[in-house]
């Protein structure tokens, strides 16, 4: 079966909105867009890179979907473009409608979490849901993410759309990997307690035991 990957950006006081750009979601008068732009460095790209290399097909909800479209095509001197361009993209959406404009698009028929669902069950490699809050609050209220890659920054702004919200499901989630980046961003990977993983073989010790951040990276 395939993992679906969450690899999100959020502060620490949780807000996901708008990490990119100034413009990129003002819903609800969100100012502070583009918060997550000073804090990228060549970590974040490498892990970026890497996860992309392990990704089969990429998960999106409208919203995010129409603006990395607005956005990424047109950035013809970036490496990502092309693995953007390239890769499998599925779109949960209840207003577009097929053909969709970004090449490999598919749009998912019927209910979003039966569609992942059927999706997880075909082998291959990670389906990565990037941004889409929406979309993975849905997954998560189903028990349908297996992993959460969490880029989490030294920031508190008080306000603005969160990923884990109240009245969600107790889940207890345990760390499999962490890195730390030069402007102080925590990459930490976390996966559902309780599932068993390949992850636990080359950590190389049982599950339950702590993780510690040495040089950017955890040992055990």
């Amino acid at each position: 079966m395939s993992k679906v990957v969450a690899f999100t950006s959020l502060t620490l006081d949780g807000v996901t909105q708008a990490p990119g750009r100034p413009d990129e979601d003002r819903r609800g008068g969100f100012e502070h867009g583009g918060w997550a732009t000073p804090y990228a460095d060549a970590v974040q790209g490498s892990l970026a890179g890497e996860s992309m290399a392990h990704t089969g097909a990429l998960l999106f909800g409208r919203r995010t979907y129409e603006d990395f479209y607005r956005y990424w095509p047109n950035r013809t001197d970036n490496p990502f473009t092309a693995v953007l361009n390239n890769s499998r993209k599925y779109v949960a959406s209840t207003t577009l409608r097929e053909p969709l404009p970004w090449s490999n698009s598919t749009l998912l028929k019927g209910e979003a979490v039966v569609a992942v669902a059927e999706l997880k069950r075909h082998p291959g490699m990670d389906l990565v849901v990037l941004g889409s809050v929406g979309l993975l609050q849905s997954l998560m209220r189903h028990n349908l993410v297996d992993e959460y890659v969490l880029l989490i920054h030294p920031l508190l702004l008080g306000s603005g759309r969160r990923l884990f919200t109240d009245g969600g499901a107790l889940t207890p989630l345990r760390l499999v990997d962490a890195k730390m980046t030069t402007t102080g961003v925590m990459i930490a990977t976390y996966q559902p307690a309780g599932r068993g993983n390949a992850s636990d073989d080359h950590l190389g010790s049982a599950p339950n035991s702590a993780p510690a951040i040495t040089s950017g990276r955890i040992t055990r």
